[in-house]
């Protein structure tokens, strides 16, 4: 299925319109739910397109506090680079949020998912990493976390680890889902990958799409990121991990179902009971992206 194309946007498509295509059946309200990678360096055209073709409302981002530094410090350079050029030029000389749309920022891997990697590092490691974050090397402090922790725990692992921990965090991502006024919205990370697959996948589940249709979509991020793989592959390795991160496991949805399903008994029951959405949020959500037919009966 061929994707849409946004200059300096990758990994974007409309979520319900891939689902629906894989499964064949209409299971999820198409032009409302979107995903991307970072869209902090979409051309001018893609930012009219993003606010007047899919009529964008909501951006919900999902990065750590690194990655917002690591991003600012690489537009800063960029826009040192370009002020020779002419202002029509110089995308990079515009702000990274776009005019009209309204952005939540939400760490999905706050405090909680933090402590959880902390509590696994040896005295050794948690004695680097805290030196380092008193001089300021925030990022080769989580590349020893990384080293040391997540790279074990590998992409199934940490979106376990995610279910877990971050349950606060995905409660204020549903409250932003349940409220008709933020469609159409966008959901991503850095990459759009694992983060955004994840914010994705819990709200396909609750919807009833097909664990196949599911995997589908996570799966495409892999070719769509294709365009800046060396690139991301230098910021993935600064952070202690290996080239297997920037890969979708094709089974990734399907363990992630089953992880749910034998701890918390089902998708439903996780999110009203351990992460706090209450049914009338649940329901909301249903409404707006969900079809009501014999599918999800």
């Amino acid at each position: 299925m061929s994707q849409a194309t946004l200059d300096g946007i990758l990994n974007f498509r409309d979520v319900g319109k891939t689902v629906n295509q894989k499964s064949g059946s209409a299971f999820v309200n198409e032009g409302l739910f979107f995903r991307s990678a970072r869209p902090d360096d979409a051309s001018p055209a893609s930012r009219d397109e993003l606010v007047n073709k899919y009529g964008i409302s909501s951006i919900i981002d999902l990065r750590t506090k690194s990655e917002h530094i690591r991003q600012a410090q690489k537009r800063a350079a960029t826009v040192k680079a370009s002020a020779a050029l002419a202002p029509s030029d110089a995308a990079a000389a515009e702000t990274v949020e776009i005019p009209g749309i309204r952005y939540h920022l939400i760490n999905l891997n706050g405090r909680g998912f933090e402590r959880n990697l902390l509590w696994q590092m040896s005295w050794g490691g948690m004695s680097k990493l805290l030196t380092l974050m008193l001089f300021g090397y925030r990022i080769e402090a989580i590349g020893v976390l990384g080293r040391e922790v997540m790279q074990h725990r590998g992409l199934i692992g940490l979106g376990c680890d995610s279910i877990d921990y971050c349950q606060a965090e995905i409660s204020q991502v549903f409250d932003v889902l349940a409220d008709r006024s933020n469609y159409p919205l966008i959901v991503h990370c850095t990459q759009g990958k694992d983060r955004t697959g994840l914010i994705i996948a819990l709200t396909l589940f609750l919807l009833g799409v097909p664990i196949d249709a599911v995997s589908h979509d996570y799966v495409l991020s892999e070719s769509e990121l294709l365009p800046e793989r060396e690139e991301r592959l230098v910021e993935i390795h600064e952070i202690g991990l290996t080239d297997d991160f920037a890969d979708c496991p094709p089974d990734w949805a399907e363990k992630i179902h089953t992880y749910i399903d034998d701890k918390y008994g089902s998708v439903e029951t996780y999110l009203k009971d351990h992460v706090g959405v209450t049914e009338e949020k649940l329901q909301s959500i249903r409404e707006i992206l969900g079809i009501k037919s014999e599918n999800t009966a």
